[in-house]
This record gives structure tokens, sequence and C-alpha cells, in this order.
């Protein structure tokens, strides 16, 4: 696939990059490279293909569910400005 001028120039609009007139022939050239073999990947014959990691096969190590540390609130709502029923209280900030 080949990309022109005008192509590189939507797409560095669309993707907000700063591409300068003396670049958009190397972009062009590069973009158009990279667009080539994704189309000679997506040429390749897959069938039968096992693939050779999944992280869904995989189990996870996980820890006990279970309480490590004290409750502390109490102490943490101390030194709070204003509490109420263990919950802080902030100022209204949208109306």
């Amino acid at each position: 696939m080949s990309l022109e001028r005008s192509d590189v120039e939507k797409i560095a609009h669309l993707a907000r990059l700063a591409v300068s007139e003396n670049e958009l022939d190397n972009v062009a050239s590069d973009l158009s490279n990279i667009l080539d073999l994704v189309e000679q990947m997506n040429a390749v014959n897959t069938d039968g293909v096992t693939p050779m990691a999944h992280p869904l096969h995989m189990s996870q190590r996980l820890r006990d569910d279970a309480v490590t540390e004290d409750n502390q609130r109490d102490h943490f709502q101390g030194v709070a400005p204003a509490t109420e029923n263990g919950l802080y209280l902030v100022p209204k900030v949208i109306e």
C-alpha cells in the first residue's frame, strides 16, 4: 500500500503530529513500508498454529484474603477538619 503526501498530511492532522513539509516524503515512505509489512503478515496462513503463550491459560498465585492491618479510622479521622458518622466531610465543589 502506497501512501501519498496528502494521506500523510491527513493522518498527521488526525494524530495531532507536527510533520514538516520536508519530512512528508520520508514519513509517507515509512508508513507505506509498515502497512506493506502488515499486509504480508496478514497473508500468512496461520491455520493449525497453536499460540506459544496465552495469559488466560495460567493460574494466578493469590495471597490469602486476610486482614493484615488494624482499623485506624478513628485515629486518622481525629486529625481531619470535619467528619460525621465515620465519613470525611468536604466542601461542595459541584453545584
